[in-house]
């Protein structure tokens, strides 16, 4: 009999986490263009940047930039090397994504895309954030959702600000 193997960034939790990390929401610099990332249970308004009070980004639904940038992403590793998978096609060549920032049930993370031809980044995910309930390869999205209230945030130079919550299910399982 093989002995199953545990990795050090698999999750050790029983019962699915809560998403305990606070709203997240990111401002902008109208003079500078800058963006800061807040994480607060109140409304920030009040940040100063350039002695000019920053504008909060309002998030857009993918939906809304469908002609121009289609995005996706599944959860692959299963057990062991659990990670989610961002991936975009450009469609038109004026947008182009900056970052991309993942909102997970600890905390977050973010990657910059330094080279545009690029079309996908993988996060990689560790402790509570990798709790799965089964060892598929990739995600079957079934209706557990194991990473429901994770949320994708991605900022394109020219249409905004996109959020995506992953909260998707498939029903063909």
């Amino acid at each position: 009999m093989q002995e199953k193997k545990f990795g050090i960034k698999r999750s050790r939790e029983t019962t699915k986490p809560k998403a305990g990390c606070l709203e997240v929401a990111f401002y902008q610099c109208e003079n500078c263009k800058k963006i800061f990332q807040s994480v607060s249970t109140t409304n920030q308004d009040g940040l100063i940047c350039c002695n000019k009070e920053m504008e909060r980004l309002k998030t857009k639904d993918p939906s809304e930039i469908a002609n121009s940038v289609l995005i996706n992403y599944r959860i692959v590793g299963g057990y062991n090397d659990n990670a989610i998978e961002v991936t975009w096609e450009i469609l038109e060549k004026k947008d182009a994504i900056e970052w991309i920032y993942i909102k997970t049930f600890t905390g977050g993370q973010i990657k910059y895309i330094t080279k545009q031809r690029k079309t996908s980044v993988i996060f990689a995910l560790a402790d509570e954030d990798a709790y799965v309930y089964c060892d598929e390869d990739p995600c079957l999205e079934c209706t557990f959702r194991c990473k429901r209230g994770f949320e994708i945030y991605i900022y394109l130079n020219k249409s905004g600000l996109i959020k995506i919550p992953m909260d998707r299910m498939q029903a063909n399982w």
